[in-house]
């Protein structure tokens, strides 16, 4: 919960599939890479694991196979996601949500775990500027999410404790790892994560996506009270 009569100071945003629309090509560049080094994964299976730390979702995805085939299934993911990086697009109503945030004296805070070289290609297309306050990225912790250690680390950046933080995700391991540091979580569906799974993993509110969320911000619980 948030303390001191609910009082926000900072919200720590998710990127992909929260403000850039980029989880599919994510799942692809998975697909892709794991048929390459012949372990065949339905997409369906890998898009439930988008949103882990890639050494964990290659345990969920490739089992005791992750020994033998991880390391290139990793490299090779990592090369098809650039190459289809032109694709990303950032959903609508994401940079004004961002600025909406920023104008009433909250700090958003980009909350991912993200590579430098995959940060600055979704810094590029989410084009936000002034409007946020800082970026973690995957420098600033050993394992992504579910692992709190990124939302600690967003919360060192914004300078507030948990108890005046609210996370906004897409995916069940953001709400998990948000839960794990005492920061609540508002979800949206524009990973493809459901609305059950999402509140069944503790998500406080969950919205169509930013700009549903942009719409009935005075309303939510990113905003001061």
């Amino acid at each position: 919960m948030v303390d001191d009569q609910g009082s926000v100071r900072a919200v720590l945003f998710d990127i992909d599939g929260t403000l850039v629309d980029s989880n599919y090509l994510h799942v692809d560049a998975w697909q892709r890479a794991f048929d390459e080094v012949g372990h065949p994964v339905d997409a369906w299976r890998i898009h439930r694991a988008i949103g882990m730390d890639s050494d964990k979702l290659l345990d969920a995805v490739l089992g005791d196979d992750k020994t033998n085939t991880g390391d290139r299934a990793k490299r090779l993911h990592a090369e098809y996601l650039t190459a289809s990086a032109v694709r990303f697009r950032t959903f609508p109503g994401a940079r004004q949500l961002l600025s909406a945030v920023d104008s009433l004296g909250v700090r958003a805070v980009l909350c991912t775990s993200a590579p430098q070289d995959e940060l600055e290609r979704l810094l590029a297309v989410l084009d936000a500027g002034d409007a946020v306050f800082a970026v973690t990225s995957a420098e600033d912790v050993d394992q992504a999410k579910p692992d709190p250690g990124i939302i600690r680390a967003a919360l060192g950046k914004a300078g507030v404790s948990a108890g005046h933080a609210v996370m906004l995700g897409d995916t069940v391991w953001d709400v998990v790892a948000a839960a794990r540091a005492g920061v609540p979580c508002v979800g949206v569906l524009s990973g493809g994560i459901s609305r059950a799974d999402l509140v069944d993993a503790g998500a406080i509110a969950v919205y169509e996506d930013v700009a549903d969320l942009l719409r009935n911000l005075e309303a939510s619980p990113l905003l001061p009270r």
